[in-house]
C-alpha cells in the first residue's frame, strides 16, 4: 500500500539548504575523523586506509542525501500538494532519489546494502524506493578469499588443512555482511561455512552514527519528517546479526520449535567451528523459494510451497511468537525431498527476534478483528498499539480492503472502496505517516515487515491472498489459545489444546463464510432487481415505441 506516495511536504524550513550542507560536511568530517582515529589506536592491526576509507564512505552519504533533500524541497515548492501536478512531481522526483540512494548502498556497500534492504522490505515507502532497493538483494560483492581466510584461521585457531578435507575458495552465496564457502570437514560432512566480512564491527559505529545524524539533520529541513525510529530498529537488528554464536542459538530454537513439522528442514550447527565471525552449520540443498521454474520442473506446485511458507511464518508470529525476521527468498531454499515430495530449509537465523507475549496475543486478536471486520475491535486494539485513528488503515495494509468493505476475502476493494481510499489518502500529510510509524511498537515493524517478505514470494509462487489470509486467521486463533507445554505433558495437553483450536478456527470460519454468503446474497438480490428493472425499461420502451408507430 502507497501510502506514502499521496503525502504533502509543507514546504516548510527552519535552516537553508546551503547552510545545512556546510554544517553537515563539517560535522561529518569532524566525527568521521575521530571514529577513524579511534578506529587505529583501538585495533593497531588496523591499515590507515581503513581510516580514510571511513571519512570517504561517510562524506559521500552526506553529500548524497543532502542532494536528496534539496531535490524534494525545491522541485516541489510552491505546488498546490492536492494538484494532479504536484503527484506527477513527487512521482519524478521519488524515482530520481531511489537511484541516487541505490547508487550511495552500491558504492559504499556493507552496511548501507543492508540498510537499503531493511528499507526496500517496509511496506509503507514509495515504490520507487522498493523497487530500486530491492535490487541490492543479489549485488552483494565476494570478499578476497585470503581475507576469509584470516578470519577462519585467527577465529577456529587452526589453518585450514587442519579442519577440512576440503575448502571451497569461491563463495556459494555473498551477502552485505558474510560470505558463504562449501566445505567437508574431516569426518566427511558436507558443511556451509559462513564468514564475517573483516572490520565491520568498526565500520558499524561509524556508519550508523552518520545514519543517526543524517536523520535528525534532514528532520530539521522537514520539521514533519519523524524516521528515528528507521535508524533506531535497523542498528537494533543489524547489531545482532553481526554475533553469530547468537545466530546458531536463534537456528536451534527455531529447529525446536518446529521439531514435529516434518516440512521444515533447520541445518544443524556445528558447535566446534562456531566462534562470533565464522558460523558452520549442515550443508543443504536447494532451490530459492521463488524459483518456480525449478519448482515445476521438480514437480512440485507452486501453490503448495506458498501455503506450507504461510503456515510456518503464521506459526512463528501467532503461536512461537519467535520470527525469523529475514525471509528473503535467498533465505529459504525448496528442497525436493520430504514427506509430502517437497520440505523447506529455513537459513540465516541472525535477525530474529522474540515478541512480547502481551503484543503475540493483541496482535491475534486484531487478526481475528481484520478477518471479521470488526472496526470496533480493531479501533479499539489500534489504542493498545498506540496509533489510534490511523487503526482504521489495519485492513488495508494487512488485507487489501478497507473496515467497511463490502468485498469478500482476498478479492480486494470494489471500485468504490478505492475512490474513497484514494481520496482519504490525499488528506495524509507526511507527519500523518511518520507519526504513524513512529507510534508502532518494535513488534509490529518486525511483523510487518516480515509479512511483506512473505507476501511478496506468494506472490511471486502464483497463490491468491486468501490463502495468506487464512493462514494467518487459522494460526491466530490457534496462537489465542496457546499455551507452552513442557516435554512429558506435551502429547496429551497439546492434543487437547489443538482440538478447543481447531473448533476454535471452524467456529471463525463458518462466521466467515455467513457473512460472504451474505453479502453474496445482497449483491445477487442487487443484480436481480437491476436486471429486472432493465427488462422491464425495454419492455416499456418497446410497448411505447410501438404504440407511436400505430
Amino acid at each position: 500500500m502507497e501510502i506514502l506516495r499521496k503525502f504533502k511536504f509543507t514546504g516548510r524550513s527552519k535552516s537553508p539548504i546551503f547552510a545545512f550542507t556546510i554544517t553537515g560536511l563539517a560535522l561529518t568530517a569532524v566525527t568521521s575523523s575521530a571514529a577513524a582515529v579511534s578506529i587505529f589506536r583501538d585495533s593497531p592491526s588496523n591499515k590507515f586506509a581503513t581510516a580514510v576509507e571511513g571519512v570517504v564512505r561517510s562524506s559521500r552519504a552526506i553529500y548524497s542525501i543532502t542532494l536528496t533533500v534539496a531535490d524534494y524541497k525545491y522541485s516541489l515548492r510552491r505546488l498546490p500538494a492536492d494538484s494532479d501536478e504536484y503527484l506527477q512531481r513527487l512521482t519524478e522526483v521519488h524515482s530520481r532519489s531511489a537511484k541516487r540512494i541505490l547508487k550511495l548502498c552500491e558504492s559504499n556497500k556493507g552496511f548501507y546494502v543492508k540498510a537499503g534492504q531493511f528499507v526496500a522490505t517496509l511496506k509503507l515507502v514509495p515504490k520507487e524506493y522498493s523497487l530500486a532497493l530491492s535490487s541490492l538483494q543479489d549485488k552483494a560483492v565476494p570478499c578476497n578469499f585470503q581475507e576469509i581466510k584470516h578470519v577462519l584461521t585467527s577465529n577456529l585457531g587452526q589453518n585450514l588443512t587442519e579442519m577440512y578435507l576440503s575448502f571451497d575458495e569461491e563463495p556459494i552465496a555473498a551477502a552485505s555482511i558474510a560470505q558463504v564457502h562449501h566445505a567437508v570437514l574431516k569426518n566427511h560432512q558436507e558443511v556451509a561455512v559462513k564468514v564475517q566480512y573483516p572490520g565491520l564491527k568498526q565500520n558499524m559505529k561509524l556508519d550508523t552514527m552518520i545514519m543517526s545524524f543524517l536523520s535528525k539533520s534532514v528532520a530539521k529541513i522537514f520539521p514533519e519528517y519523524r524516521f528515528d525510529w528507521l535508524v533506531y530498529e535497523f542498528v537494533k537488528s543489524i547489531s545482532q546479526e553481526l554475533d553469530f554464536i547468537q545466530e546458531a542459538k536463534n537456528s536451534e530454537r527455531i529447529a525446536k520449535n518446529f521439531k514435529h513439522n516434518k516440512m521444515i528442514t533447520i541445518p544443524t550447527v556445528f558447535w566446534e567451528f562456531t566462534t562470533t565471525q565464522v558460523l558452520t552449520m549442515q550443508f543443504c540443498k536447494g532451490f530459492k523459494v521463488d524459483d518456480v521454474e525449478s519448482l515445476k520442473s521438480s514437480n512440485v506446485s507452486p501453490q503448495k510451497v506458498a501455503k506450507v511458507l504461510v503456515e510456518v511464518f503464521a506459526e512463528m508470529i501467532f503461536v512461537h511468537g519467535f520470527i525469523h525476521g529475514d525471509p528473503h527468498p535467498g533465505n529459504i531454499l525448496v528442497s525436493p525431498e520430504g514427506q509430502n515430495g517437497f520440505s523447506l530449509v529455513l537459513l540465516d537465523h541472525g535477525n530474529c527476534k522474540t515478541l512480547d507475549e502481551g503484543f503475540r496475543r493483541d496482535f491475534c486478536r486484531l487478526w481475528e478483528a481484520l478477518i471479521l471486520l470488526d472496526s470496533n475491535k480493531i479501533q479499539e486494539l489500534g489504542k493498545q498499539f498506540g496509533v489510534g485513528k490511523y487503526a482504521k488503515f489495519f485492513p488495508v495494509i494487512f488485507t487489501g480492503r478497507t473496515s467497511d468493505s463490502k468485498s469478500g476475502l482476498g478479492k480486494g476493494m470494489s471500485i468504490q472502496e478505492r475512490q474513497k481510499l484514494k481520496q482519504e489518502l490525499k488528506l495524509l500529510r507526511l507527519e500523518d505517516v511518520t507519526t504513524f510509524m513512529g507510534s508502532l511498537p518494535p513488534d509490529f515493524l518486525t511483523v510487518l515487515r516480515t509479512d511483506g517478505l512473505i507476501r511478496s514470494i506468494t506472490l511471486k509462487l502464483g497463490a491468491p491472498q486468501r490463502v495468506r489470509l487464512l493462514a494467518y486467521a487459522k494460526y491466530a486463533v490457534y496462537g489465542l489459545g496457546y499455551k507452552p507445554t513442557s516435554e512429558l505433558d506435551f502429547v496429551e495437553k497439546s492434543i487437547i489444546s489443538r482440538s478447543v483450536m481447531i473448533m476454535s478456527y471452524l467456529r471463525l470460519r463458518f462466521i466467515l463464510e455467513l457473512m460472504e454468503l451474505f453479502q453474496g446474497m445482497k449483491k445477487l438480490k442487487h443484480t436481480i432487481y437491476g436486471f429486472y428493472g432493465q427488462l422491464v425499461g425495454g419492455i416499456t420502451n418497446s410497448v411505447k415505441r410501438i404504440t407511436c408507430s400505430v
